[in-house]
């Protein structure tokens, strides 16, 4: 609940948005930052047929997604971000994916880790995903 409470109400707020944008008039920046992120949660929640994320996972990527860390990744690469840092948060802090199953809480202290977490990944990932482009370009 602390990590996705306004989540339903943003989600409705982005589809009214989305459709009031398919008009084709000029979005002032925040309504187009609001788009942004919306299309980004979307591609969040969507979860792998049978394959059913755990509580812990979901809490760990609405996480990045709420608090805006998603801002700036490209749509077509938040399913590759939200893989490669659940498989990072599995292998190398393991001890955030316990606490969360284990208690069912996000506290703040958990959150502060999550962010530092989040924040040395998305560098790394956006490295990452820059260099191709870069390459093509030279």
């Amino acid at each position: 609940k602390k990590v996705a409470g306004s989540l339903r109400l943003d989600l409705a707020a982005y589809r009214e948005l989305e459709a009031f944008a398919q008009l084709g008039t000029e979005l002032d920046p925040a309504t187009q930052r609001q788009l942004d992120r919306g299309a980004r949660m979307v591609e969040l929640l969507k979860q792998p047929q049978y394959s059913p994320f755990s509580l812990a996972d979901q809490v760990i990527s609405l996480f990045a997604g709420t608090r805006g860390f998603l801002d700036n990744v490209p749509v077509g690469k938040v399913r590759e971000f939200e893989d490669a840092f659940l498989r990072h948060v599995h292998d190398e802090h393991p001890e955030v994916r316990d606490a969360l199953t284990k208690t069912g809480e996000l506290t703040d202290e958990l959150a502060g880790k999550l962010n530092k977490i989040v924040e040395t990944f998305k560098a790394g990932f956006m490295r990452k995903i820059a260099k191709p482009a870069e390459a093509a370009v030279a």
